[in-house]
Formats: structure tokens, C-alpha cells, sequence
């Protein structure tokens, strides 16, 4: 087997070129560094052509030339009012590693890297300029900045500045606005969630049932208080409480007291089919000396236990989420646990999850680790991937299995299991033993959120679906109080009225922060000069908990509607602080921010991004069947093993790693070609369908066509034998017929007798009314080479020989006046004879 590659020689050091020095030694690790032996080529970017920027999103500042160390890139780093972003030179495009929201950054530090060369004296004074930059989402980045210039320093201050900004509507959520993407008032949602509870979803909440307080609904076990409606009782709780019916409001306030913070016991899920309860608290105030009690309290608690069918009362179980030790030093400072002798059929138990502090540690391990082994390191030698995979781990077994242990000894999903491991606990209750479960741990607002919310999913297959799992983090994590702010390191929101302005930030906490890693695993004792944007209060609890969601969501593929992608997608939205929805505290401060007006909303976001491909989005899952898993998920201890989420936590350190799966991906390539083709069938069969129906359309009027043309032959056969028959009528009188070739409707008769002139002929013009015939009769006069007049005087004359010399008529004695009477004579006969129904052999054929 080749032997590993041997480090340089040369020593390095790690030094912050201000006032303050930090000095950090390994062997060899910063060599990729050495780009700024060569000048970059400088392209400023226009900013008239920043077409990747976000509404509203503003450039703050920008320089050029920067080393992206993570994947040796040369480009430009600006700083916006909502992100840092880096646009490679090579391809003018957005490099999303070194792209990060100014709210997902952690801290950043200023390093300045001092080489010292062994073969040249000169070459020692040589020095690097470095940022560095960790992210809550996992991912430590680095850029280097050319010697003798300020813009490190540039950056630097616009970090400072943008990152902790003095007044509340500089804040991009706030800058950006509602715009497209607003939605309705999440109380409303909350009321709508508890009606849903109750098994009273028939109401709809609304604005107007909030301030008439009428939203005070209730069923036969549980009831809706308003007693907390102007978060009077405790401001960390919601407005709308679901309590015991049998408690009342007064009980409910004086019961307050003896919990800390005054988070009493409270319904948070009910269970349809046999009637017990998820309910949670924070801690009793029983201290360690006195042993307190308080009989509302008690009563409270004890009305959780409602009857069961049978009569028989049920089970009450008190899950306290802290080790057991934790709760009795709390009860020092006044805290601790109850005792059942105390409370009615109950059981005490400890689940021993570790505090917010132990979970903070234990995720900079987890990230020190990925960065250290993961493929894009920000030591610029990407753990020794770059020249060649049989160097991973230094290439000897035991590096290698070190390497690995290292992932175990970081904690991480040790606490994963506990989470899950408690949570299917609380749901084995409910589901198999019928029990009521009340979880507290000590201000009820952390882990308490992270067992209720996870027991609620595991029982209650509405909460499996996109809308459900909106419902159920609005209601157990926001409307209850989590501590957005301080755990996900946001800013703290202080002073008085509707509009505060100042924002306030704690100082920098006494934790420890990973150093710079080095490839022979060497690290500084003495930290670099860190700018901290978290305060000691910060820690991960809520990606704790969607982490233990996605390992829930492998566990039981079929089981869920939405996809990791989308848990991906929401937990970058959440810790981008793009939207309000998680901005604050509780309730009432974001009440008091205005919060739902002013700011965009983050659920709109996301349906939006679901609605440009309907159904085959990435956010839903392939594999969803609702009918499959359409009851309580109970898994075994066996199913409770975790592992990293590669979507998340490998998506920045190992991309193609970080995939689903090609199982997955094939399945989805499948369907999206199994929805081309489903559509592309769609739109045959409308074709065809379209082409069937103008074929018929051309049948039918072929049909018609046909029919008429017969309609018109028989007609026309009808009337040919009419005008054979009239010839031979009107001939039969003497006269001579003569139908016209251009209109058959016009016959021209011809009288014969001597005395009349030869010029002057009837006309006989047949007309059709209906289905019978009029024939008038018209006198036409030909002329030859005189006019009309003179041809009527000619034939008067002729007609007439009574007529005097002078020109008189001697009407009615003349011959005209005869003839005129004749003709009236005929025209009746033709008109008898045209109402007649003559028999076509009438007359019979020549």
C-alpha cells in the first residue's frame, strides 16, 4: 500500500493584525493559500445588473479579488442588507457555500495567517488575510483578502454593522414587508387548531370572535379559557388556553403561581378516540427545603385525569424531561419536582435530557467535525480529499476510526435518541395505556416543546401533513412561548407600546468556540478575535428537534406528506430570519412588533414555492400514503438509532453525499417522466376527443346537406310537374305558353286570335306563398323601334274600332275592355285551378 503523502515543514500561524493576537501552529495546512502569489483579475459588478438580489435588498458593501478558500475560488464578496454573498469571477454566478443570511451567521473572525519559510529569510514576513465566517446552518467558510489593502477590514465593519442593527425596522424582515406573501393572523390559525381539538371544527375562528371573547368554546371534558387574553397571567403563554371544564378561571389564575414563570398545566393535544391528554408545564415550585404545595395545583393536575369508559378513572403520568439530579438542584433555587403521593394516580418519571448549554457544545462539535472531514473544509485542504481519497483520515486505520469516534464523541445524536426515545414514550402511553401525560422541564418552553411536539406527531397523523405541521409548530413553538430569539441568536426587542424601536443584544457568552482545524488535528489554545453574535442563551433546540423529525421521516417513509427537502427549506427560512414568523419571544411581543403586518410570511413562502409545480414539488413526498400509516406511530427502541441528516448537515460538506439517495432520486426522475407523460396523455385525448366531436359536427351536417339536397330535388320535381301541368291548361285555352329559361317563375302567354295585336302579350307572374301559388297577371308591351306610348296607342287602335279620329276611348264599349274582362276571367280559373289538389295523371301525357 503507497504511503501517505508527508506534510511540509513549513510551520504556519494564525494572528489577528489589530490590536488583539492569537497565534495557532500546526504543520502545512494553509498551503492551498497561496493564491495571492498571483494577481486576480478585477471585474467589478455593476450594480445596475444584480438581478440576484432579493426585493428590497440593497448592497452594502462590496470588493473584489476575494479568495473563497473553501473551494479555491477567486471572485467578489459583498454585503447586503440581508446576506453575504459571494459571486464567483469564473462564473459570474451566486456560489451558494459562501453565500449565508446575516442572521444564519454565528460569528466571524478576523485571522491573519503569518507563513514563515525556512529556505529564504525574506519570505518570512509574508501574511494572509483572513475571514472567517460559522454558520447555525452547519457550514464554516473562509475568505482571504489581498495583503496591504483594507478590505477585510471594509467587510468586516459592514458585518458589524448590518449584523446587530440599532433600530427594529432596519431589520430586512421589516425593510422587505409583507408584499405578496401575507397571510391570515395566527391567532385565528391557533383557534382554529383548538376547535379542532375539541371535536368542534364546525367554528371558524375569526378577528372579530377575538375581541368579543366569544371564542370561550367547550365540549363535555375541556373548555377554551380567555383568562391570559391580554397576557395578564403569563406573557410567554398564548392568548387562548385549553383547560378542564371543571376548573374555573379563578382557579386557573391562582394555580399560575405555583408554577415557574406562571406556565400552569394546560391541555396541547387530545386524543379523539379515548379522551387523555398531551399537557405541559413548567416546573413546580415546590423548593428543596419546604416541600410547597398548592391544592389548585393539584386539583388542576388532577382533573387532567378524566374518566374512561369504563367509569374508572385514568392514569395520570408527570414526565419530567430534566435528569433526575438537574431536578433536585433546581429545587435550591426554589424549583424542582412533584411527588406523587401529592398528585392523584400519577407517576413520575425522568428522562434525563441534557439543557440547552450541553446541546450548544455538542453541536459545535458536530460542526467541527464535518468541517474537519467533509470535502470542502475551510482549512483550504478539504480534509485531504483534494489529492486523492486514500489520503482520508491520513490513510492508516486507526486515523480513520479516531475519525469516526470523534462524530460519536460530539454528542449530537445521542441527544437525538433521547428526544426520540422520550417522545415515543409519552405516545406508547396514550396510545396503549389510554393515560393522560403532563411534560414539564424546568421553564417548560425547550425540551418540554420538543417531547409534546414529537409526541403530537407520532400520535396524530394531521400533524404528518404540510398544513398539520404548520398547525403544530404555530401551537406548541411559537403560541407557547419558545424563546426564538435568544436560542436561534436573534435580537432582543426592547421597549414599551405597540411600536419599540431598540433593539437590544446580550453579550457574548463564555462558551467556547472551535478554532481553526488543522489537518494534523492541532488547535490553538487561545481563540482568534471573535465577533459573537450569540448570547449564552443561544443553542439549537429547534433544529434539534426537525432533526429528529427527518429521522422519524426515514423511519417511516410512507408516513409523512412533506419531503426532508422541505424541512431543509423551512429550517433555512427560520434561521434567515426572511420572514416574522419566528421573530420575538412569545406571542405578545410579536403582538407588539406588529410582527403579522409588517413582515412577510414564511408559510406563504413556502406554499408559493409549492404551488409553481403543484403536486410534484419537491417539498412532498414520493412516497406518501395516508392510508398506510393513518393511526398512532409507536416505534420500537430498536427503530430509535439516528444518523446524520445528509440533506442538512452534508449538504455544505459533501454535496453529492448530502443527496437523498438514488433510490429517491430515480423514483422522483420516474415521476416527474410519469407526470410528462400523464399530461402529455391528457392532451392526446383532448385532442382526439376535440376530433371525434367535429367529426360528428361534419357527420351531422352531412346528414342535414343530404336531406335538404333531397328535399330540393323533390321540389324541384314537384314544380316541373306544376308547370306541365299549367302549359297544358293555359294551351288548352288557346293560348300559347312560353316559360322564361332564365327564371322559371315568369310565363310569357301569347294570345292568338287575329283581332289583337301582334305586339301586345300577357304576362304571368307566378309567386309562392307558402305552399300555395298566386298567379297575377301583367300586360307587357313590346316595343320594336318606337317607344312604349306610341305601341300602346297602335294596339288600342287596333283593338278598338269605336275608337274616334280625335284619339277618345270609348270605354267600356271598345274591344280592349272585353279583352280585360277575359283575362280577369282566366286569372280566376288559374287561381281555382291552383287550389285545386290535382292528381298528377289529370292530364295525361302528350
Amino acid at each position: 500500500m503507497a504511503s501517505p503523502i508527508p506534510g511540509n515543514s513549513r510551520s504556519t500561524s494564525l494572528r489577528d493584525d489589530d490590536s488583539d493576537t492569537a497565534k495557532l501552529e500546526g504543520t502545512g495546512s494553509w498551503d492551498a493559500l497561496e493564491w495571492t502569489k498571483i494577481e486576480p483579475i478585477i471585474r467589478p459588478v455593476s450594480r445596475e445588473n444584480l438581478d440576484f438580489l432579493f426585493e428590497a435588498e440593497q448592497v452594502k458593501a462590496q470588493e473584489y479579488g476575494v479568495s473563497f478558500v473553501n473551494n479555491n475560488d477567486l471572485g467578489t464578496l459583498m454585503v447586503t442588507n440581508f446576506r453575504l454573498l459571494f459571486l464567483s469571477e469564473k462564473t459570474s454566478k451566486v456560489i451558494g457555500l459562501g453565500t449565508i443570511p446575516l442572521a444564519t451567521i454565528e460569528k466571524f473572525t478576523k485571522i491573519a495567517l503569518k507563513t514563515q519559510s525556512t529556505l529564504r529569510q525574506s519570505d518570512k514576513t509574508q501574511s494572509q488575510r483572513l475571514l472567517q465566517v460559522i454558520g447555525k446552518d452547519m457550514r464554516i467558510i473562509v475568505f482571504g483578502f489581498r495583503p496591504r489593502t483594507k478590505q477585510r477590514r471594509a467587510i468586516f465593519e459592514a458585518l458589524l454593522r448590518l449584523t446587530k442593527p440599532a433600530r427594529l425596522w432596519d431589520l430586512y424582515a421589516f425593510v422587505s414587508g409583507t408584499s405578496r406573501l401575507n397571510n391570515s393572523n395566527p391567532k385565528v390559525r391557533l383557534l382554529d387548531e383548538y376547535f379542532r381539538l375539541l371535536g368542534i371544527g364546525s367554528y371558524r375562528g375569526s378577528i372579530n370572535m377575538i375581541k368579543s371573547g366569544s371564542f370561550t368554546l367547550s365540549n363535555a371534558s375541556w373548555r377554551i379559557s380567555s383568562v391570559n387574553s391580554n397576557y395578564t397571567m403569563c406573557p410567554t403563554y398564548p392568548f387562548a388556553l385549553i383547560v378542564p371544564e371543571s376548573i374555573s378561571d379563578d382557579e386557573v389564575l391562582q394555580a399560575s403561581t405555583f408554577r415557574a414563570r406562571c406556565r400552569l398545566p394546560v391541555v396541547s393535544w387530545c386524543d379523539p378516540g379515548s379522551g387523555a391528554v398531551l399537557a405541559r408545564s413548567s416546573q413546580p415550585l415546590v423548593g428543596l427545603m419546604m416541600n410547597m404545595r398548592s391544592n389548585t395545583d393539584e386539583k388542576l393536575v388532577a382533573a387532567l385525569c378524566n374518566k374512561l369508559d369504563d367509569g374508572s378513572r385514568r392514569k395520570l403520568y408527570i414526565s419530567d424531561a430534566r435528569p433526575r439530579k438537574n431536578a433536585l438542584a433546581n429545587g435550591a433555587m426554589g424549583g424542582g419536582s412533584e411527588s406523587s403521593s401529592n398528585y392523584f394516580q400519577s407517576e413520575i418519571v425522568f428522562f434525563g435530557i441534557s439543557n440547552i448549554h450541553a446541546m450548544r457544545d455538542s453541536f459545535a462539535r458536530l460542526r467541527e467535525y464535518l468541517d474537519t472531514y467533509g470535502r470542502t473544509s475551510s482549512d483550504g485542504m478539504s480534509s485531504l480529499l483534494r489529492n486523492g481519497g486514500w489520503t482520508w483520515g491520513g490513510g492508516l486505520l486507526s486515523s480513520m476510526s479516531a475519525s469516526v469516534s470523534m462524530l460519536g464523541d460530539s454528542g449530537w445524536l445521542l441527544h437525538i435518541q433521547n428526544v426520540l426515545a422520550g417522545s415515543a414514550w409519552i405516545a406508547a402511553r396514550v396510545a396503549k395505556e389510554k393515560a393522560s401525560v403532563l411534560v414539564h422541564c424546568s421553564d417548560g418552553w425547550d425540551r418540554t416543546t420538543q417531547l409534546v411536539s414529537l409526541a403530537s406527531l407520532l400520535l396524530d397523523p394531521y400533524y404528518r401533513t404540510i398544513k398539520g405541521f404548520q398547525a403544530l409548530v404555530e401551537k406548541d413553538w411559537l403560541a407557547f412561548g419558545h424563546p426564538f430569539s435568544d436560542r436561534v441568536g436573534m435580537p432582543s426587542f426592547t421597549g414599551s407600546g405597540n411600536t419599540p424601536s431598540e433593539l437590544s443584544w446580550h453579550s457574548s457568552g463564555n462558551y467556547p468556540s472551535p478554532p481553526m482545524n488543522q489537518s494534523s488535528g492541532a488547535f490553538s489554545s487561545q481563540p482568534p478575535t471573535t465577533h459573537a453574535q450569540t448570547s449564552n442563551n443561544y443553542s439549537p433546540i429547534f433544529l434539534q428537534w426537525v432533526d429528529c423529525v427527518s429521522q422519524l421521516l426515514r423511519t417511516y417513509p410512507f408516513a409523512f406528506e412533506f419531503s426532508s427537502a422541505f424541512l431543509v427549506d423551512f429550517l433555512d427560512c427560520v434561521l434567515s430570519c426572511r420572514f416574522g414568523n419566528f421573530l420575538c419571544n412569545s406571542e405578545k411581543e410579536r403582538q407588539q412588533l406588529n410582527v403579522f403586518e409588517a413582515c412577510g410570511c414564511l408559510w406563504a413562502y413556502l406554499a408559493e414555492l409549492r404551488a409553481s409545480e403543484s403536486g410534484s414539488h419537491v417539498h412532498y413526498n414520493l412516497f406518501y400514503k395516508p392510508s398506510k400509516h393513518n393511526g398512532h406511530l409507536l416505534p420500537p427502541a430498536a427503530a430509535l438509532a439516528p444518523t446524520l441528516w445528509p440533506q442538512f448537515h452534508l449538504r455544505w460538506v459533501c454535496h453529492e453525499e448530502s443527496q437523498a439517495g438514488q433510490i429517491e432520486v430515480e423514483c422522483r426522475k420516474m415521476a416527474l417522466n410519469f407526470s410528462e407523460m400523464r399530461k402529455a396523455k391528457e392532451v392526446a385525448e383532448r385532442k382526439a376527443k376535440e376530433i371525434s366531436n367535429a367529426m360528428e359536427s361534419l357527420k351531422l351536417e352531412h346528414r342535414n346537406e343530404k336531406q335538404l339536397r333531397i328535399s330540393a330535388m323533390n321540389i324541384a320535381k314537384r314544380k316541373n310537374k306544376e308547370n306541365v301541368v299549367m302549359k297544358r291548361a293555359i294551351q288548352s285555352m288557346g293560348c300559347k305558353v312560353c316559360f322564361s329559361s332564365s327564371d322559371a317563375s315568369i310565363v310569357d302567354i301569347e294570345i292568338c286570335p287575329a283581332e289583337a295585336a301582334q305586339n301586345l302579350k300577357y304576362s304571368l307572374t307566378r309567386k309562392e306563398f307558402g305552399d300555395k301559388m298566386d298567379l297575377s297577371a301583367s300586360e307587357t308591351i313590346t316595343e320594336d323601334d318606337n317607344d312604349a306610348n306610341n305601341a300602346f296607342s297602335q294596339a288600342c287602335e287596333t283593338l278598338c274600332p269605336f275608337r274616334t279620329q280625335d284619339g277618345c276611348c270609348r270605354w267600356p264599349n271598345a274591344a280592349c275592355a272585353h279583352r280585360g274582362s277575359q283575362f280577369v276571367g282566366l286569372k280566376a280559373n288559374f287561381d281555382a285551378l291552383d287550389q285545386l289538389l290535382i292528381d298528377d295523371d289529370y292530364f295525361k301525357p302528350e
